[in-house]
């Protein structure tokens, strides 16, 4: 009896697949569902004009320098004129961005007495404009 019961113990060298293909599919479905739901924009078939006009946006961008110079659009602009010259800038009603480019060594009080007088002009979107390590 012990000769028919050492050949029943026979080792198995197949590998199952069925709980990696079972897997596999799950992940296919789950990826199918929601990539669509990660596009953001819209197809959308734009007509053609014989015409068009295209704006270049307009960029407000304020650089102070180390000496605590103000420079709008590199237009220098004395820090008791720079509310009224933002305010002018932005008096068509439109939404602006303001870009600031600021030196390392200007006094922080500085820096913030000219966004107190950005933010006072209506100008609510404030880019800042830096450099990349070692990108000097």
């Amino acid at each position: 009896m012990q000769a028919s019961a050492g050949k029943d113990r026979r080792m198995l060298s197949e590998i199952n697949v069925t709980p990696l293909v079972d897997v596999t599919l799950v992940l296919l479905i789950i990826f199918m569902v929601t990539t669509p739901m990660l596009q953001r924009g819209t197809d959308v078939q734009l007509p053609t004009a014989r015409v068009s006009e295209v704006k270049e946006e307009e960029r407000i961008t304020l650089a102070v320098t180390r000496d605590s110079r103000i420079f709008v659009n590199n237009e220098e602009v004395p820090r008791q004129n720079l509310e009224a010259r933002l305010k002018a800038m932005t008096a068509s009603g439109k939404e602006r961005i303001l870009y600031f480019r600021g030196d390392a060594r200007v006094p922080y009080g500085f820096v913030i007495d000219v966004m107190d007088a950005i933010k006072s002009s209506g100008i609510e979107t404030v880019g800042m404009i830096t450099n990349r390590p070692g990108s000097r």
